[in-house]
């Protein structure tokens, strides 16, 4: 049975995605998060794929459907309506050819060059998702400052602020191109700056390295001379980026090295809420290490003179000026440094805010449960430990061909 528009106005979010079925293969995908989203599915050259459509209700039924039967049109002619839109060789299929979307799909086709593959997908993603279905229709000409406030403060509601500003920012270039190129005559968004509108950020000012210096730093933990506690207790922060606070502090009755995963109790955590940080094999490892070298101690990082009280505040610190990063880096600084990879990656925001365990839950933690949420945490941290071990070695290990004979 065809889907209403009553139907999709009315759906509720639940504790997991939901697909409210249309017909020939369109289907609107709701997520816990509130937001609901357009897709197409249908299968080219005998592999199956999906396609975007934009989001409900800026979106509308009627568009939805008119953009599928439009993809149709293309699959059928034997051309893959994907490969078209990635190529730039289709307008957008709810759009009129002077319209922000089709101007911002120019923009991104011509920045993307030196970006890596998924830096790239993930800023297109990010406007499909969250900047098309509120500007993408109108007119680039027509756009206006409060327009764009409106746009960034939508995105701000559901506790993304740090997206909101990046979606202002990059809503200024596209803007910029259209005035290079002769679109538009003036940059709205010159009006606009995001603390005019947005929530400001409490600051945090901890030093962190760029991610180009990473590999560097992970070598001379490895090879660091110091206690072994200390070289074992940032390993494991680099591999968890969890706050300096919550990795002294670690009793071993949290973790559970069987399952992989290190359960933080609510009264450790700054944000008083239970915490889960799935453990990559790397993680094990060290943890392995440091069971056999804590003996029975409650403990992960004692104390050096007093074992029933965790180890210094200042000894991660201390220990990164060691080896040469004295105001430079912190132990917070990891942090900074995995969330900055991890997006530009294209790891999905709400999975990376909830392995920071930051304060951006709001809609998100009304559906955080583990079963929906901690195997893609899971996978993300894996993907992460391989790229720390990457960086590290400079370069991919192959595996030596078996000796024959």
């Amino acid at each position: 049975m065809p889907l209403t528009d009553t139907a999709a106005r009315q759906a509720k979010p639940g504790p997991k995605p939901v697909k409210l079925s249309d017909s020939h293969g369109l289907y609107l995908l709701v997520n816990p998060t509130g937001s609901k989203l357009w897709r197409w599915k249908y299968r080219h050259l005998g592999k199956e794929k999906l396609m975007p459509l934009g989001q409900y209700p800026g979106v509308t039924l009627a568009q939805a459907r008119q953009a599928r039967d439009n993809a149709r049109q293309l699959l059928a002619q034997g051309s893959d309506p994907m490969e078209l839109r990635k190529a730039d060789k289709v307008a957008a299929l709810v759009a009129t050819d002077d319209s922000f979307e089709v101007v911002a799909r120019q923009w991104w086709a011509h920045w993307k060059g030196p970006r890596s593959p998924r830096h790239a997908d993930y800023v297109i993603r990010r406007l499909e998702a969250d900047v098309f279905p509120k500007l993408g229709a109108r007119p680039i000409a027509s756009i206006t400052a409060p327009q764009l406030l409106a746009m960034a403060k939508a995105i701000e509601a559901r506790g993304a602020l740090d997206m909101a500003k990046r979606a202002l920012q990059t809503c200024a270039q596209i803007l910029r191109y259209a005035v290079a190129h002769g679109l538009i005559e003036r940059n709205p968004s010159a009006d606009v700056r995001p603390s005019d509108a947005l929530k400001p950020r409490a600051k945090e000012n901890y030093a962190r390295l760029d991610a180009k210096e990473m590999p560097e730093l992970l070598r001379k933990i490895e090879a660091y001379p110091g206690a072994p506690y200390t070289r074992l207790a940032m390993k494991l922060m680099a591999y968890t980026f969890v706050r300096t606070g919550e990795l002294i502090g670690a009793r071993w009755e949290e973790i559970d090295l069987t399952a992989a995963e290190w359960r933080i109790p609510a009264e450790r955590m700054k944000m008083r809420t239970p915490h889960i940080v799935p453990l990559a094999p790397q993680a094990v490892e060290v943890l392995q290490a440091l069971q056999t070298l804590s003996g029975h101690k409650q403990l992960l990082f004692p104390g050096e003179r007093d074992h029933s009280k965790p180890m210094s505040n200042n000894t991660i610190l201390m220990a990164l000026a060691r080896m040469g990063y004295k105001g430079r880096m912190t132990g917070h600084g990891f942090r900074g440094v995995a969330s900055t990879i991890l997006h530009e990656h294209g790891h999905p925001h709400h999975l990376i805010e909830l392995q920071l365990a930051h304060s951006e839950r709001n809609q998100v933690a009304a559906a955080y449960n583990h079963a929906t949420y901690l195997e893609p945490r899971r996978a993300m941290m894996v993907a992460w430990a391989d790229h720390l071990d990457k960086i590290r070695r400079g370069a991919d290990v192959i595996a030596l061909p078996k000796r024959v004979g």
